[in-house]
Parts: C-alpha cells; sequence; structure tokens
C-alpha cells in the first residue's frame, strides 16, 4: 500500500523541496517502504519445509547407518561359528593371494572398517558356552562371586517374599518401666524419635530414644487429666501436638513438651438431643487424628456420640455422628477411627455392631453391619490396612475379624480363642500389611501375655511372641523404625527390634553406657561470696572483742544512752506516748471517759423551763396540729419525752 502523493499535482516520485523547508527537515515527503505480505509468508513455508526436509533426510541417514552396523556386527558375530574347513582353508592360502584378498578387502570394504588378517578366537568374539557341550576336558570353573551373592541375595529376598514372618523383629528387647498399673496408651511421633505412655496410674511419660541411655528413664512425667484413668494417647501427623483422651468427657491436645493446647468443652447434660450440645457429656472412650488434614480429630463417648473437633476452635465441635440401631435407638461407640485417607469414619458400638460413615455425610451410615461381635461385648478397637480396602476388628467376644468395606456383609476371616480383658486392647497391621498382630489378656498368675501374628491372606496364626506374666493391653508396629512397642498390664512398655532389620528408635540408646550419678559439689569455706566481699568493701576484722568495747565506750553515738518516751503531747519535737493529734487526744481525754451518772429525765426536763419561755423551735412546728383545747406545745412535747425516758426506767 503506498501514501497518496501530494493533492497540488507535484512528483510523488521525489521529495517536494519546498515542502521540506516549510517542515524544517530534509527527510519529509519521502515515498513509504511497501511490504508485500504474501511474498514473505510463501518466504518463511519454503523456508520450514526445506528444513524440515534436511532433518528428515539427515534422521533417514542415521537410521541407515545404525542398520548397517548392526548388521556388520552380527556378520562378525557368525563368522567365527562357521565351519572347521573354512577356517582351515583360509589358512592354507598363500601369502601373495593373502596380499592381494586383503588389498581387494581394503579396497572394497574400506568403508566398513572391518578387521584384517584371521578370524578372531572363540573366547574373544563369543558368548562363554557350556563346557559340556563344547566336550572340555577337566573340572568345570567355579561360578563368579558376585554371581552367587546376587543369587543368594535373590533367594533370601524371595523367601521373606514367601515367609512374611521373617521380617518380624523380635530378636532384641528393651523393657521400659512406666509404674505399677497397666500401661493403656501408647503413642509414637512420625518420626520414631519420642515414645508416650499412659496408664491406670494418671500419668504420660515421655521417652526419647536419642537422649535415653541404657537406664531407660522417661525424661518427663505429668498428669494432663489430673485423676481420670489415660485411654489414648497419639501423635498428630506432624508430630507436634499430642492427642489424650481420658476417662473424663473432655479431650485434651498437649505439644511436644507436655504444655496444654486446648481442652475440649463440657456439653450440657440436660439437654436431649446430644447433637444440641457442644461437646461429650460422659466419659470418654477413645481419639483419633484426622491423617491428612492438620489439627482435626476425632472422639467418641458414653453419650452416645461420635464427635470431630479442631483445635483452632475448642468451644464446639466440627460435627455429630450418632450411632444408631436397626430400630433407631441409641448405642455406645466403644472405638472409633479414620480411614488412611480420611475419607471414611469408623466405629464399633456395644450391640457388636460396625458403623462406616462418610466424613462429610454425618446422617446415615454408609456401611453398618449389625452382628459384626456378640452384643454386650464391648470392640475394643477397628483399624484399617494401609491399602485402605480391609478392616480389623478387635472384639470383646475374643475374637479378631477381618473385613472387606467393598463388600461389607459378612467378614472374610475370624479367629477366637484371643482372650482380653481390657477396653482398649488393640490390633495393627504390619507394615507391609502382610500381618496383622493383636495381644492377648491373662489371669494373674496364670500364664503370660503373648503378642499374637496372623498372616493376612490366610488368616493363619503364623507367629507369638511371650511378652510377660501379664495382659498385654497395646501394640503398636512403626512403619518407619520397623519396631513394635508393646503395653502390658504390669506397668511395663516394651519395644521388640532387630538390629538389621530395623532403623534407629531403640537401637540409638541400648548402645549408650548409663551415666554415672555425679556428686554434690560442696563449699569448702563457710562464707558466701558476694559482690560487696570486695576488700575496699569489706570492714576491717578486729582481732579482739575488749578493744572494740572499749572504742565503742570512746564513741558518743554508740554510747549514747536512749531517751525515755516523753509523756503527754510531746514536747521539743518529739511526739508523745498517745500521739499528738486530734484523734489521739479525743480517745484519750472523752472517749476513754464512761463515767455518767447523771438521770436521763432530769437532763432532759431540765430544758422545758427554756423551751416554755422561748418557743422557737418545737412550738411552730406543732402550731397547725394541735387540736383545739389542747395546752402548750412545748409542755406537751416536754412531758411526752419525759414518759419515754421514764418508763423503761420504772420498768
Amino acid at each position: 500500500m503506498e501514501r497518496p502523493g501530494p493533492s497540488d499535482g507535484s512528483d510523488a516520485s521525489g521529495p517536494d523541496p519546498q515542502l521540506a523547508v516549510t517542515m524544517g527537515f530534509t527527510g519529509f515527503g519521502k515515498k513509504a517502504r511497501t511490504f508485500d505480505l504474501e511474498a514473505m509468508f510463501e518466504q518463511t513455508r519454503r523456508t520450514a519445509v526445506e528444513r524440515s526436509r534436511k532433518t528428515l533426510e539427515a534422521r533417514e541417514r542415521e537410521e541407515e547407518m545404525n542398520r548397517e552396523k548392526e548388521l556388520r556386527r552380527q556378520n562378525e558375530d557368525l563368522e567365527p561359528t562357521s565351519s572347521g574347513s573354512n577356517v582351515a582353508r583360509a589358512c592354507s592360502k598363500s601369502s601373495s593371494r593373502d596380499t592381494s584378498s586383503s588389498e581387494s578387502d581394503e579396497s572394497s570394504d574400506s568403508s566398513d572398517d572391518e578387521l584384517i588378517g584371521p578370524p578372531l578366537p572363540l573366547k574373544m568374539v563369543e558368548e562363554p558356552v557350556n563346557p559340556m557341550e563344547e566336550g572340555v576336558l577337566g573340572p568345570l570353573p567355579p561360578p563368579l562371586a558376585e554371581d552367587v551373592e546376587e543369587e543368594d541375595d535373590d533367594d533370601g529376598d524371595s523367601e521373606e517374599e514367601e515367609n512374611p514372618v521373617r521380617k518380624i523383629p523380635d530378636s532384641h528387647e528393651i523393657t521400659l518401666k512406666h509404674g505399677t498399673k497397666t500401661v493403656s496408651a501408647l503413642g509414637l511421633d512420625p518420626s520414631g524419635a519420642r515414645l508416650v505412655t499412659g496408664g491406670y496410674d494418671y500419668d504420660v511419660k515421655f521417652w526419647d530414644f536419642a537422649g535415653m541411655d541404657a537406664s531407660f528413664k522417661a525424661f518427663r512425667s505429668l498428669q494432663p487429666c489430673e485423676c481420670h484413668q489415660i485411654k489414648s494417647l497419639q501423635y498428630s501427623n506432624t508430630g507436634d501436638m499430642i492427642l489424650v483422651v481420658s476417662g473424663s468427657s473432655q479431650a485434651k491436645v498437649i505439644d511436644r513438651d507436655g504444655f496444654e493446647v486446648m481442652e475440649c468443652i463440657k456439653g450440657d447434660q440436660y439437654i436431649v438431643d446430644m447433637a444440641n450440645t457442644k461437646g461429650h457429656t460422659a466419659m470418654l472412650h477413645t481419639g483419633s487424628w484426622h491423617p491428612k488434614i492438620k489439627g482435626e480429630f476425632m472422639t467418641c463417648s458414653n453419650d452416645a456420640t461420635v464427635r470431630t473437633w479442631e483445635v483452632e476452635n475448642p468451644k464446639k465441635q466440627k460435627s455429630v455422628f450418632k450411632p444408631r440401631t436397626m430400630q433407631g435407638k441409641k448405642v455406645i461407640p466403644t472405638t472409633c477411627t479414620y480411614s488412611r485417607d480420611g475419607s471414611l469414619i469408623a466405629a464399633a458400638c456395644q450391640n457388636g455392631s460396625i458403623q462406616i460413615w462418610d466424613r462429610n455425610l454425618t446422617v446415615h451410615p454408609k456401611f453398618h453391619y449389625k452382628q459384626a461381635h456378640d452384643p454386650g461385648t464391648d470392640t475394643s478397637c477397628v483399624t484399617f490396612s494401609y491399602d485402605g480396602t480391609v478392616l480389623a476388628s478387635r472384639g470383646g467376644d475374643d475374637t479378631l475379624k477381618l473385613w472387606d468395606i467393598r463388600q461389607f456383609n459378612k467378614p472374610l476371616f475370624s479367629a477366637s480363642g484371643l482372650p482380653t480383658m481390657f477396653p482398649m486392647t488393640d490390633c495393627c497391621f504390619s507394615p507391609d500389611d502382610k500381618l496383622i498382630v493383636t495381644g492377648t489378656s491373662v489371669q494373674r498368675g496364670c500364664g503370660s501375655g503373648k503378642l499374637v501374628f496372623f498372616e493376612r491372606r490366610t488368616f493363619q496364626r503364623v507367629y507369638e511372641i511371650d511378652i510377660t506374666d501379664a495382659s498385654v493391653v497395646r501394640c503398636l508396629w512403626h512403619p518407619k523404625l520397623n519396631q513394635i512397642m508393646v503395653g502390658t498390664g504390669n506397668g511395663l512398655a516394651k519395644v521388640y527390634y532387630d538390629p538389621n532389620k530395623s532403623q534407629r528408635g531403640a537401637k540409638l540408646c541400648v548402645v549408650k553406657t548409663q551415666r554415672k550419678a555425679k556428686q554434690a559439689e560442696t563449699l569448702t569455706q563457710d562464707y558466701i561470696i558476694t559482690p560487696h566481699a570486695l576488700p575496699m568493701f569489706r570492714e576491717p576484722r578486729q582481732r579482739s572483742t575488749r578493744k572494740q568495747l572499749e572504742k565503742d565506750r570512746l564513741d558518743p553515738l554508740k554510747s549514747h544512752k536512749p531517751e525515755p518516751p516523753v509523756a503527754g503531747p510531746g514536747r521539743g519535737g518529739r511526739v508523745g506516748t498517745h500521739g499528738g493529734t486530734l484523734s489521739s487526744y479525743i480517745v484519750k481525754n472523752i472517749a476513754l471517759d464512761k463515767t455518767d451518772d447523771s438521770n436521763p429525765r432530769e437532763a432532759i426536763l431540765r430544758h422545758a423551763k427554756a423551751a416554755e419561755d422561748n418557743p422557737y423551735w418545737v412550738s411552730p412546728a406543732y402550731s397547725n396540729s394541735i387540736p383545739a383545747g389542747a395546752g402548750d406545745s412545748s409542755e406537751i412535747l416536754v412531758q411526752d419525752i419525759g414518759n419515754a425516758v421514764s418508763w423503761p426506767m420504772c420498768i
């Protein structure tokens, strides 16, 4: 597109000199540059096509060269395996023929870079062959050590995969003494550095594996819930908070050092609908943190509710789940837990049912199996597998059952003969999801409590560990440490580990020798050093008391006799014994003088004469109210007062 020329008809091909002079610069009026967009697009398209064609040709040439090299390598591999006659024939040729053949080979196959001369030996160009097939005499060479180790490792791995019992870390154990009563709660932080135990003695004790020596002593002990038994302890998924569930109706959250972070509010026990209260109104059973959301946890109680909470809002629960029977009646949940992804909430109830809700839908349960365990027996634990498809329940009817939540109509497996006497006996899955672990209870003096292992695939009882001569209440298999923590009925917490299969944890403290008790340092001198004990502030010490008394006798201030107290109001600027104020004077002279023997009637009637002569104060007040024919008001008043005063005296 061209700019139109000047309207005066001048030549548009060149600039107008008159217009250039007028505008003030010489470049004005030149013809604009033209651009052919179609030609530019066509040139760009041709360039792109040419580059694409060159790239494609180069790629084809590279592929062809790779194919040629592969064929050449295959030919070289096949040449040594040719018949022996060809090799002998090649070796018996004359030198002249070899020279001519080599020259011809060089001229014909110079681009292929083939080797010149006789073929390479078999051991250099081909893989080792079986000596029995080639007819080699002598003993077989030993296999390489690396191959043997790899084969052994493969066999060991396959055996461990086939037999998960080999992965149980039970070769070593340590014993932590919590107290004298049942250890009813165990908690281990996600990193495995700290263990927390709680019991029937109301104590919560903290154990640090990295800072503990072979004495195995707790570094902190406290009672967060005063006089309530500890029922559940669990670290949050971040490891900075601990959920404490006790026999009270209020759950607490403490930090890693034991300081209180929040306490749930207590609900109103006089409200019928528990969904309208702000918190639990009866004893708690257990609690659990949400595995994904920070600061959210769940508790279940004897008030027939399961409630979710947030740490930032302790004054009211987040949501309320109300378990019901098939007839719609209330039923008490005895344990509850989250699924591994946090989308489901499972609770086991006193009527033997297991109910599972969607976390966001609190009205009706998603799954409800009404006869999971015997009615009236408290189901002590429900837990999900790591893959999230299987649920294990530990019943108060001495059974352990496995459920598939995708077909929640009957149990997959059931094992009986597992006695339990505690409402918090739990079960857990192994880190590889192939084993299920639970504990058994015994009467005192009637045997030892055991830790029983079941294979998940077949639910066979594959292994047992005798723990101690008391019941096994709690068990915890940490997936990161690969160590098993056990809480018993006689106040002990045991840790089982394997030096080769376990990581950190108990391995850190068993190698540390017990520290020796340090003797208390005592001062060798009987004086206390203070800042004013420097020589410049120190008073000179006298060698003799007699000399000091003589000096004090000569000192007019120290030898001056104290002046006796001043009697009376005071003199010479000194205040008297009773003080010099007006109040002290009044107390001394008036308030203490109570000797008044005058007759009150006479004291009042002595003013009768003055009132009769000058009726100024009394008579005007009664002038309008005295009836006709009455006497003087002053006389009436005086007589009335006299009668009032004399009447009680006459009595």
